[in-house]
């Protein structure tokens, strides 16, 4: 099974879950938890601060599990992982709250906000304004929009489906962006990037990863670097595990990375983070 496959399965999942989820907590009430939520904290100011300083601007990744690799750390305290990137530099947190495929939850998000200063990101498959309302009440500062979510099983299939897809990325962004959120856009290729373009968030994720063929290659973002203007912040993910990589990027102007599986694996996430972008 594909990425892709993956991908259309847990937005079958996606669905289903909130359907249950306004069975227990209707919109009224999720869009009144959100406004009564603390003041977000500024995620695209912590990135551009960093890079600022002639730092790179990471977002480190609190993950369990993910559906191709299984458990990625057993011994799993959210709270203690994000006070470790924040003493190893990390610009912000991105806390994977999908139950069924990365083995998270919202209460991971909650502990590891708690546990340091840092803005984080709900990595999560956002495809509903519901979402969008419940990133906000859990304390999210930032909700990830993946293209490819909005796009049929087999891509962009020419200008109604990309029209489509944008329509629906500009709806959520409008909507995260009037809550006070930031908005990281992930693409996989260049015709997600035609989509992803014409968003007003500064944000531009570009995943390294073939959603096809699970295939890394740092070139899938490295091949688009000219057709983003130098304004935005490109955010590089997947494969980066060696300083060399890191090097590599910020040879070529991409100061801005996120980071999971690598500092997963370490003893010391932060400790890791540290050294990787040392």
């Amino acid at each position: 099974m594909g990425m892709a496959d993956v991908l259309q399965k847990i937005l079958a999942t996606k669905r289903v879950e909130i359907e249950a989820a306004e069975r227990v907590i209707s919109r009224t009430a999720i869009v009144g938890a959100a406004a009564a939520g603390a003041a977000p904290r500024d995620f695209v100011g912590a990135v551009r601060s960093k890079m600022a300083a002639g730092k790179a601007g990471v977002i480190a990744e609190v993950k369990r599990a993910s559906p191709s690799k299984g458990v990625i750390r057993a011994d799993f305290r959210p709270a203690e992982i994000a006070a470790s990137y924040e003493k190893g530099g990390a610009a912000c947190l991105s806390v994977l709250t999908d139950r069924d495929y990365f083995q998270g939850c919202p209460e991971f998000l909650q502990q590891a906000r708690a546990a340091c200063s840092l803005p984080v990101l709900r990595k999560d498959f956002i495809i509903d304004e519901y979402q969008v309302y419940e990133a906000r009440a859990m304390g999210a500062d930032c909700i990830l929009l993946i293209v490819a979510a909005f796009l049929p099983p087999e891509g962009v299939t020419g200008t109604a489906a990309a029209q489509a897809a944008l329509a629906r990325l500009s709806a959520l962004e409008t909507l995260a962006h009037a809550l006070g959120m930031a908005v990281l856009v992930e693409v996989h290729d260049a015709d997600e990037l035609d989509i992803a373009l014409p968003l007003t968030t500064p944000l531009v994720g570009i995943n390294n990863r073939n959603l096809r063929t699970f295939e890394v290659s740092l070139e899938t973002t490295l091949s688009q670097l000219h057709r983003v203007a130098p304004e935005r912040i490109i955010v590089t993910e997947s494969g980066i595990l060696a300083p060399e990589h890191v090097a590599l990027m910020r040879a070529r102007g991409v100061n801005a990375f996120l980071v999971g599986e690598a500092f997963m694996r370490a003893d010391d996430p932060g400790t890791e983070l540290a050294r990787l972008f040392g």
